[in-house]
């Protein structure tokens, strides 16, 4: 029987309440006509869809999963290099002399022989100042391979960076504001002034 049949009363006429019920694969669009719709086709749609979001969904966490691990590994070489800099720095504050001492290990050898001669000589005084001027020449030495150089401005016109007045002395020999004499040389340690000389510095022998 065909469906037109079935619509059908026994008596021929057609049933208004199956006319009237609900076709799920038909549904009414805005022109008021009906569209045939394959209710298959929209749920293969939906899970296709699904599927689609969850695969994006599962590599954005994969990717978030990568960029925390580079975070982690990141911060942890960024610590790393702040420990290796800060043991860099305390060795350095420990060890930053260590070229200095060594070189005043031959100065201390050279006044110890010096002060044995001075014993072993009874009092020879030539030999006592021999031993100290070497030692002298050493000590000297060794402060110049390390960058310290020795301030003795005599002569030179005063300068307040390098020097420092104690007293003046009046005398015409000289010009005014000049350093007369030296009574404690002054150091730099790579240019940086280490002490300053204690000078005299000259004024017009009529100033009062």
């Amino acid at each position: 029987m065909s469906q037109h049949d079935e619509r059908q009363t026994p008596h021929g006429e057609q049933d208004s309440a199956a006319e009237n019920a609900p076709r799920p694969d038909i549904e009414k669009v805005q022109d008021g006509s009906e569209e045939y719709v394959d209710a298959g086709k929209a749920s293969a749609d939906s899970v296709a869809e699904t599927d689609e979001l969850m695969a994006e969904l599962d590599q954005a966490r994969a990717e978030a999963e990568q960029y925390r691990d580079q975070a982690v590994r990141a911060a942890a070489e960024l610590e790393n290099v702040r420990k290796r800099a800060q043991r860099d720095v305390e060795s350095a504050r420990k060890f930053a002399i260590e070229k200095f001492a060594s070189e005043l290990l031959g100065v201390r050898d050279s006044l110890e022989l010096g002060l044995k001669a001075a014993e072993d000589n009874h009092g020879d005084f030539d030999k006592l100042k021999e031993g100290m001027e070497m030692t002298n020449r050493m000590l000297a030495s060794s402060m110049e391979k390390v960058g310290i150089e020795p301030i003795n401005p005599e002569g030179e016109t005063f300068n307040p960076e390098y020097h420092e007045a104690v007293s003046t002395q009046p005398t015409d020999e000289l010009a005014p504001n000049t350093v007369a004499s030296v009574m404690q040389k002054g150091y730099t340690l790579n240019g940086r002034v280490l002490r300053a000389a204690m000078v005299t510095v000259a004024k017009p022998a009529g100033d009062s």
